[in-house]
């Protein structure tokens, strides 16, 4: 085998990797806090479900294992990407699910913002 097409070869076996390399993280509500920065799968028990029609940018707040005030991890579904998610109140209320995207920390508690229904799957 000449070394351009040897090369070549490896190449492309170390491209057909990465992907497995860069797969995410599959985690608990409270293990999340550990990874704020981090692309990860968060997979708990729905325990509220809250759309603030009254605030500002019209959130869905869906915490994980914990109900509001003691949640430890939430899902923020903003008003402008709601339709997205057909009615994410009964669609996620008392199921297990798991949502995938940046974990991101909002005053000690972290979330993950879904922008899309896909990111979103029911256990």
């Amino acid at each position: 085998m000449k070394l351009g097409a040897r090369l070549s070869w490896v190449l492309i076996s170390v491209l057909l990797t990465i992907p497995f390399a860069q797969a995410q993280k599959t985690l608990t509500p409270t293990e999340a806090k550990n990874h704020i920065g981090e692309t990860a799968t968060v997979c708990g028990q729905v325990a509220s479900v809250h759309y603030a029609t009254n605030s500002r940018g019209n959130p869905t707040f869906i915490n994980l294992d914990k109900p509001y005030p003691n949640e430890i991890f939430t899902v923020l579904i903003w008003g402008r990407y709601r339709s997205k998610f057909a009615t994410p109140g009964p669609d996620y209320r008392d199921k297990r699910i798991c949502v995938t995207g940046k974990v991101t920390d909002y005053k000690g508690v972290p979330e993950i913002v879904a922008h899309e229904s896909s990111q979103i799957k029911i256990q």
